[in-house]
């Protein structure tokens, strides 16, 4: 299988319970809830989404023919230290392109590999860390993970419906458009009502980190 990234790079990671540590990106082109191009944007089902995956034009993007080439390209991103490895595979929707192959390539090399889903695709076997982004007007079929990281407030979609379901820990990440301090006060007070709820913050964006 070949696989289309949109970009890699080195960074910290911005959000959720691992922020602030070091970690190579590898962001997948293409999703399942939204084209990427704007003329579309109205009616998608994730209609805020913040990132751009169309294409394979990013800085470190390509086509890359199979698994071995895309670890080794990571490898290449992370540097020559091997200890303390992470990779964040996200997107666009990355599962809809993560198979074994590239799961199996990545450990081999020191790697341990975190995976940034909506949710609506199978996890397949191996990860080492789970992030579910649940978004309205869609089927989460991904009852188990790490981490489930609810983007606040979503219309039609409440955090509630979602603390049935087996993760290790459970973030209320404020939407980040026009109204981002209203949401932000929002979702502190519903953490301080639901102290089950974690507040993340993307602090990569106030340090100006991809």
């Amino acid at each position: 299988m070949s696989y289309s990234v949109k970009e890699r790079f080195l960074t910290l990671q911005g959000e959720g319970v691992n922020a602030g540590r070091v970690a190579v990106f590898c962001r997948f082109t293409g999703c399942n809830l939204w084209s990427g191009r704007e003329v579309d944007r109205a009616d998608a089902q994730c209609d805020f989404c913040d990132t751009d995956f169309v294409g394979t034009d990013g800085a470190g993007g390509g086509r890359f023919e199979t698994a071995a080439l895309l670890t080794r390209a990571l490898v290449q991103t992370w540097g020559t230290e091997r200890a303390h490895r992470l990779v964040v595979l996200t997107g666009g929707e990355p599962l809809l392109q993560v198979d074994d192959a590239l799961i199996s390539a990545l450990h081999a090399e020191g790697f341990e590999v975190a995976v940034e889903t909506n949710g609506t695709q199978p996890i397949p076997a191996g990860l080492d860390w789970v992030c579910v982004s649940p978004k309205a007007g869609t089927q989460c079929i991904v009852a188990k993970g790490d981490e489930l990281k609810f983007i606040f407030p979503q219309r039609g979609l409440t955090p509630e419906q979602f603390e049935s379901l087996d993760f290790r820990y459970f973030l209320l990440q404020p939407m980040d458009n026009a109204t981002l301090q209203q949401n932000t006060e929002a979702a502190v007070g519903y953490c301080q009502q639901h102290p089950r709820w974690r507040l993340s913050m993307q602090i990569h964006k106030a340090l100006g980190l991809p």
